[in-house]
């Protein structure tokens, strides 16, 4: 099958759209399955894993391919919780098109914003999708009209509904008949008007000749403008009782693009600014390019990477490269995915998505390819929602730290959105994610999956600490212990440097005073402290350490000595220096409806906050931008739930260090000294 016959689309939308449902009854429809899964049963194609099935709700994106009329669909069934966007956008690199699920009764919401213009400026071809028209509150003809404001005129229908439970098609056989607002033919002149300005030769045939024109004329002008983003059109259907699931079917395989059709995929080669856009066209006969959108962990099954091809044909047998490995793999097994069923497929050409068991090298966002002239290839970066909210973690059983380790690689390895770091200063362990729904799934997939029971707490605040003036520092380390001892003394001195700016070690020793092969000792020395703290515990930064002058005794001197003389000459001048701790202030940006943004500045106003302005967005919707230290919203989620309805949401990102306010400098330093002296 060529990639003619191929279509690439992913259901996205609110959580409670009824996108896993519409999953189900297309594949129904299609005859990819016998009966329809429900939610309540736990049975759907898509929500495989045991948490989705407690949950009632995607976790994770699933790969559903099907046949319907001589083409190929690769459909991709997608999270629609906030928490979960960023596995949505990670894995929008695989296709073409994005059908955005609406539902009839509650209307768009942030996350089909959200969506709607990430697929716009990522070049996505969009389809919009009026879910559960059949429901007693479905209000078809005002969503659709909601629709139209926020995204546009753009935004048409290409079918309308009638009652609930028949739609009438307004772009192939625009027969009439009554549907529940505006006319069939309407909706067909609508249409056919915004296809045709894009092509002169098509308008004058329209205007002169007052002829109307068939589906077959109308399909290339319809593929450019969904590709210009000049035209969005509109189904209306019901996965719960099955209307429009027909027409929907024919839509995607009559109108959606092919691969040749869509926007060409953003590759770069090269790195940083000299990355340059590279075309990459769906032939199979030229080189492989595929890129691995997604990576599953599985017990039993062990990796399973997701690919999508771009170019050239992959073979069961064939050899390929991961990024710039020197050494290529073997494929040994493609599968085609229906859900967690696996198919052996012998070939998978320009198009296909298919998947590649047991590769150790498979990461995601790996581009795979069987030429070194396609190294450095890769895709053109997604800006995927940044994991905000942090848990302290570490495993109940002493001994299950190495478990812990592995399973935290695994998760890291399948969700783009969870981000480990490790705080060396305090001893701790980071498990950050995208919301509070985000993080206990995440932790209990670690139980559940990989065994590991966790305990959590509160991360600690990354406080940092720098002195404020210039000072000097001295010591002296003698020893004498039978034979020979240890000698070592140094002078240094100590500034502050501005904020931001990191550490700094300079050697201004003259005159073979300090023998030059002791002074990475004496570095050594200043840097354990840099690293343990002086005045509360925290990490030294912002400071230049110059060692100026020192004595050496031609047979005590040793390293030793001299880490233990630049350690205790650094303490010595810090301790002159008027050492200050730092607190970090992030910059938050919040987005939430325009009617909660008295009470958002209100609150953020206690939290010591400066705030830089806000702005309004379409939708009656607006952002806030403030400096917030990061002691201050360590709960804040939760807090904005409550000030917004639930329809806020944030982004942070460290921006600075500024001085802790003297009282809870008091209280740190007090904290650090009991600690300390128990040592």
């Amino acid at each position: 099958m060529g990639h003619a016959s191929i279509r690439n689309i992913a259901l996205a939308g609110a959580a409670g759209a009824g996108k896993t449902l519409l999953a189900e009854s297309l594949l129904l429809s299609a005859g990819a399955i016998r009966s329809k899964g429900s939610l309540e049963r736990g049975n759907t194609v898509s929500d495989f894993d045991p948490q989705e099935r407690a949950l009632r709700h995607s976790l994770d994106p699933a790969i559903l391919t099907f046949e319907h009329a001589g083409t190929r669909i690769h459909l991709l069934d997608t999270p629609g919780y906030p928490d979960f966007l960023g596995r949505t956008l990670s894995v929008l690199e695989a296709v073409e098109a994005v059908a955005i699920v609406v539902s009839a009764v509650s209307g768009p919401d942030t996350v089909t914003r959200r969506l709607m213009e990430f697929a716009r400026e990522r070049g996505l071809c969009r389809l919009l999708l009026i879910n559960k028209i059949d429901s007693r509150d479905a209000r078809c003809a005002e969503t659709l009209e909601r629709l139209r404001e926020q995204f546009g005129p753009q935004c048409l229908p290409v079918n309308l509904p009638a009652g609930g439970t028949e739609v009438r098609d307004c772009f192939f056989r625009p027969r009439g008949g009554a549907v529940d607002f505006s006319t069939v033919q309407e909706a067909h002149t609508h249409i056919v008007d915004q296809v045709v300005e894009l092509d002169e030769r098509l308008m004058a045939l329209y205007l002169e000749q007052g002829e109307a024109l068939s589906p077959e004329q109308l399909h290339e002008p319809f593929e450019q403008a969904l590709r210009e983003g000049h035209l969005v059109p509109v189904c209306f259907a019901s996965a719960e009782n099955g209307t429009g699931i027909p027409e929907l079917l024919e839509v995607l395989a009559r109108l959606m693009p092919n691969p040749a059709e869509g926007n060409p995929p953003p590759f770069l080669k090269g790195a940083g600014a000299a990355a340059r856009r590279v075309e990459v066209s769906p032939d199979p006969d030229k080189h492989v390019v595929a890129h691995v959108f997604k990576i599953s962990i599985d017990p039993y099954v062990g990796k399973l990477g997701a690919v999508r091809v771009h170019q050239g044909t992959v073979r069961a047998g064939s050899q390929l490269f991961v990024g710039d490995a020197r050494k290529p793999f073997k494929v040994a097994h493609l599968y085609r995915m229906l859900g967690k069923e696996t198919t052996e497929i012998p070939e998978a050409g320009p198009g296909d998505i298919c998947a590649i068991a047991k590769v150790e090298d498979l990461h995601r966002d790996a581009v795979l390819h069987d030429s070194h002239d396609e190294d450095q290839f890769h895709l053109q970066p997604v800006a995927l929602p940044p994991p905000m909210l942090g848990v302290a973690i570490e495993p109940e059983r002493r001994g299950d730290e190495q478990r812990l380790a592995d399973a935290l690689h695994k998760l890291t390895a399948e969700d783009p959105c969870v981000r480990i770091e490790q705080h060396a200063a305090v001893n701790e362990t980071v498990l950050y994610g995208t919301g509070e729904l985000h993080l206990r799934v995440v932790l209990e997939r670690m139980s559940q999956r990989f065994g590991v029971q966790i305990k959590t707490r509160p991360p600690s605040i990354p406080y940092r600490e720098t002195v404020t003036r210039a000072a000097d520092g001295h010591s002296r380390h003698k020893k004498q212990t039978g034979g020979a001892g240890q000698f070592g003394e140094v002078f240094l001195r100590i500034e502050a440097l501005e904020r931001g700016a990191g550490f700094e070690f300079a050697d201004e020793v003259v005159g073979g005073a300090i023998p030059g092969q002791f002074i990475p000792a004496v570095e050594k020395g200043v840097r354990q402290v840099l690293a343990e703290g002086a005045l509360a515990g925290y990490p030294l930064q912002d400071i230049r350490v110059t060692v100026c002058d020192g004595k050496h005794h031609p047979v005590d001197s040793k390293e030793v000595a001299f880490v233990s003389a630049g350690r205790k000459a650094f303490l010595d001048a810090i301790r002159k220096a008027n050492p200050i701790v730092l607190e970090p202030i992030v910059r938050m940006e919040i987005t939430a409806p325009a009617s909660a943004i008295g009470d958002i500045t209100g609150d953020l106003a206690t939290r010591r906050a400066r705030i830089n302005g806000s702005d309004t967005l379409p939708g009656q919707l607006a952002t806030v931008s403030a400096l917030v230290p990061l002691s201050e919203i360590t709960e804040y989620q939760s807090r904005l739930k409550a000030l917004t309805g639930g329809q806020g949401s944030y982004v942070m990102a460290l921006s600075h260090y500024d001085p802790v306010p003297p009282r809870r400098q008091q209280e740190l330093v007090q904290a650090y000294r009991p600690r300390a002296e128990e040592d």
